[in-house]
């Protein structure tokens, strides 16, 4: 046996490692959400059952969970987005020398614990509720509103930095072009600026839904009396836990591939749209030049 025959053997050895290091838990987990114990339990297999599924449904304290973390995730695409994309842009609009300073100031939150984030969010606003003299039932006093300002604090610095690096690729001479020809600013933005961005939005937005689907530490302290998704698994883990929470894990595990492939279709004809293009805009230049060439 050669040592290149080895060296093969070795790297499908690894790969084989890594991927099962990588989907042997979710592997396990999605046998108990079909087995019959009470207990989550893999091997042996008593009997298999969808009760779990029926189990997941019916619990009242998951299911407002899961509600509010949709509309937190909601809020936080609706804010987060918008907010990165305006610290994008004005990245490249700031000098050279202030660029650096100006990315460690926006990027600061995502080195920040979660803790603190979320902290520091309830301390602001209560401070600001007692301020305004709000009444507690206001939005300053609100575990959703809170929840969302809290995650975009930091989801923004993730939808910023998928903006940069599409306007890396962005051509600043259209703008110049559609200025020159009266174009406004504003239409400058919409028409040619935002489209071209279309691919980076939707994924910021996926990003920051699926982020703030599954934060924790920042949401346990401003969700207060209200819970999420998150908050929920982690009380009911601490009691005891039963296969009801591997059914919620498989159905959010095939709600994630799902928009994954998706997201990945839409991206891949995005590019190939963009690509045909291109090619007709060269083809239409090579038509031009000839044209103008002299007979």
């Amino acid at each position: 046996m050669t040592s290149d025959l080895i060296q093969k053997y070795m790297v499908r050895f690894y790969i084989a490692m890594f991927f099962l290091y990588l989907f042997g838990p979710l592997i396990l987990m999605g046998v108990t959400a079909f087995n019959s114990p009470t207990f989550p339990t893999a091997i042996p297999i008593d009997e298999l059952t969808m009760k779990w599924f029926s189990v997941l449904a019916n619990d009242k304290d998951m299911i407002k969970g899961i509600k509010n973390s949709l509309w937190i995730g909601l809020g936080v695409v609706c804010l987060a987005v918008p907010i990165g994309l305006a610290a994008a842009l004005l990245m490249s609009q700031v000098h050279k020398k202030a660029q650096s300073i100006y990315y460690m100031i926006v990027v600061s939150p995502l080195l920040t614990p979660g803790v603190i984030l979320g902290i520091s969010t309830l301390v602001f606003w209560d401070r600001l509720g007692v301020w305004v003299d709000a009444d507690y039932d206001s939005v300053f006093y609100s575990g959703i509103f809170l929840s969302v300002i809290g995650q975009s604090t930091f989801i923004s610095a993730y939808c910023m930095l998928i903006f940069l690096s599409r306007l890396q690729r962005f051509d600043r001479t259209q703008e110049e072009a559609a200025l020159d020809l009266g174009a406004t600013n504003v239409q400058v933005f919409w028409k040619i600026l935002i489209p071209f961005l279309r691919p980076a939005i939707g994924s910021a937005a996926f990003l920051a839904f699926l982020t703030s689907f599954e934060n924790y530490n920042t949401t346990l302290f401003t969700i207060q009396a209200e819970s999420t998704l998150t908050t929920v698994l982690a009380g009911k883990v601490r009691l005891g836990t039963n296969p009801s929470l591997s059914a919620l894990a498989v159905v959010i595990v095939c709600i994630t591939l799902v928009g994954a492939v998706t997201h990945e279709i839409y991206r891949r004809r995005e590019m190939k749209r963009e690509a045909l293009a291109a090619e007709a805009a060269k083809r239409a230049a090579d038509i031009a030049d000839k044209g103008m060439a002299p007979v």
